[in-house]
């Protein structure tokens, strides 16, 4: 089935009280736009029109996308003035689908129930919310069938005890879209050009139109507000915690996951309260993630525990891994089966092997790091000069005591001890220990400073 997609995103969104395209407002970590030309992109629709106004710039950088071509609509006279502007970057395709740059959630298998019917006529996505108020009525006859749509302002008493609602989503024969568009009219409370008007141009040319019920309301909420938009992050959230439960996936309280992204679970993974998931994450079998953790683009091997409060970014962690509590992987970062990162230590840039660790309060950057290590309390790495960053190498069965600086570039080589304290600025041979000569003193009868005894 071929068809292409406009979305309609040139609202001002003047309730949101922001200098932010209205479309651009994060959901899940992303604009909500975004989301809407992502579901387009599953549907594989030809071509993807965007119609743009108040903060256009902004919008055109802030997407991207195969197929993506863009309409300007200044002055925005409404919804169906909003189509007309996109007439020139139609295609030939059959039918085109009309989405909102503001109604986020929409599925896609929703819309393609909606593109299935549309092969017959007008199909038109409507739903039946708790509370219909300020939603255009669906009207039908005593046969059922649609015979219009009215606004809410334009709507008598009667009409407005309707339930049914129309979500603005529709899907249409373009040939006939293109003749419709130039005989809508503005006479109406608004004075606007509404796209819903085509309904009955199509009821009077005896095109049928079909009215399609969304299983879940919800999922066709708009954002006019920050109230709204903070409902529909609430939505999202359950939906994303549905969909792990279903999986498999232990949540120690499904109100509080928050994903941002793609998450991918393998068996038996369990997650923690109010851990975030950014970008794209894959949990293997067995993973535990502790609360009030952030992984950004990681990728976690089979059976790894991660503790509370750690940070983990654009790493990949091997399986049997320890890290944390309070520890923080940066971009870059690759762990081998089996590596222990404990209490505040920061990796970053560096490969480390299997059976490594580096259990306290160290940083390990732009290094690599071989089998069997152990990092001791208070190392660094000391890998820029200010201007360039340098590597450490640490082969293996390395052992470094506390508080060592490695001043890069250097290498520790295989099997070296290096003594506590130890500043290590040249290559190292292997075996042996390491360590800077250092003279202790002591001084009998020697005195601390003490403070005056306060006056009364």
């Amino acid at each position: 089935m071929r068809f292409q997609v406009v979305i309609l995103a040139a609202g001002k969104g003047k309730r949101m009280n922001s200098e932010l395209p209205k479309v651009l407002h994060p959901l899940a970590g992303r604009p909500l736009l975004a989301h809407v030309i992502a579901t387009a992109h599953e549907l594989a629709a030809e071509r993807i029109c965007i119609v743009h106004g108040h903060g256009g710039e902004q919008v055109r950088k802030a997407v991207s996308g195969d197929n993506l071509v863009f309409a300007l609509q200044e002055p925005q006279l409404g919804t169906g003035h909003a189509v007309q502007q996109a007439l020139p970057q139609l295609t030939a395709a059959p039918l085109t689908l009309v989405l909102y740059g503001d109604v986020p959630l929409v599925r896609a298998d929703t819309l393609r129930g909606l593109l299935e019917v549309a092969g017959k006529g007008v199909a038109i996505l409507t739903a039946v919310p708790e509370d219909p108020a300020g939603y255009g009525r669906i009207l039908r006859n005593k046969a059922k069938r649609v015979t219009g749509i009215v606004e809410q302002k334009d709507a008598t008493a009667a009409q407005r005890k309707i339930r049914e609602i129309n979500t603005g989503i529709m899907a249409l024969p373009t040939a006939k879209l293109k003749q419709w568009l130039p005989k809508l009219r503005n006479k109406n409370a608004q004075g606007e050009y509404y796209l819903t008007d085509v309904v009955a141009l199509a009821v009077k040319d005896r095109i049928p139109v079909i009215g399609v019920k969304a299983a879940d309301a919800d999922e066709t909420e708009g954002v006019n507000s920050r109230v709204q938009l903070a409902q529909l992050e609430r939505l999202y959230r359950q939906r994303q915690a549905t969909r792990l439960l279903e999986a498999g996936v232990t949540l120690t309280d499904p109100a509080r996951i928050d994903v941002r992204g793609t998450l991918a679970c393998g068996r038996d993974v369990a997650i923690d309260v109010n851990a975030v998931f950014e970008g794209a994450v894959e949990l293997a079998d067995g993973v535990s993630v502790g609360a009030h953790c952030v992984l950004k683009d990681v990728a976690i091997g089979p059976g790894t525990r991660i503790e509370p409060f750690c940070h983990l970014d654009g790493a990949r962690i091997g399986a049997g891994c320890r890290i944390g509590p309070y520890a923080r992987i940066r971009p870059g970062a690759t762990l081998a089966a089996d590596v222990h990162i404990g209490n505040f230590v920061e990796v970053k840039a560096s490969d480390i092997g299997e059976g490594s660790k580096a259990n306290h309060l160290a940083y390990v950057g732009d290094s690599t790091v071989g089998r069997n290590v152990n990092i001791g309390a208070g190392t660094i790495t000391c890998n820029y000069d200010g201007v360039n960053k340098h590597r450490t190498v640490i082969e293996d069965d390395v052992h470094i005591g506390s508080d060592v600086q490695l001043v890069a570039p250097v290498r520790v080589a295989r099997g070296a001890t290096v003594g506590a304290g130890t500043t290590v600025w040249k290559d190292t041979p292997p075996g042996g220990l390491v360590l800077n000569p250092k003279d202790q003193q002591h001084r009998a009868g020697w005195q601390r400073p003490r403070k005056a005894p306060k006056k009364t």
